[in-house]
């Protein structure tokens, strides 16, 4: 009955954990679509390229994006950037590196 239940537990935390992850992906997609539609509706218009250069052009993608980075930790955590194990695997790479500068 015990193990049922701590099986259901996991269930949830995982369906939990793939919806959020979904989320992440379909609020990337939008974020990528819209400000593609913003700048190419700016570069297609009257002024056409000189817009292009512009910091109009680009405050949404950039605010926007920063709140895309956010969500990407809050999904992903910080291994988002440099990985589960990131930390043991460079205090080895530091090591051996030593280890090997001490023998020649």
């Amino acid at each position: 009955m015990e193990n049922s239940n701590l099986e259901e537990q996991k269930y949830l935390r995982a369906k939990k954990k793939v919806k959020s992850i979904k989320g992440f992906y379909v609020h990337l997609a939008i974020y990528i679509l819209v400000n593609l539609f913003l700048i190419l509706t700016r570069v297609f218009s009257e002024d056409g390229w000189d817009n292009f250069w512009q910091w109009q052009t680009y405050n949404t993608a950039l605010f926007w994006g920063i709140g895309i980075v956010f969500h990407a930790f809050n999904v992903f955590g910080m291994n988002f950037l440099l990985g589960s194990n990131w930390e043991e695997r460079k205090i080895k790479e530091m090591m051996d590196k030593d280890k090997k500068e001490f023998w020649e």
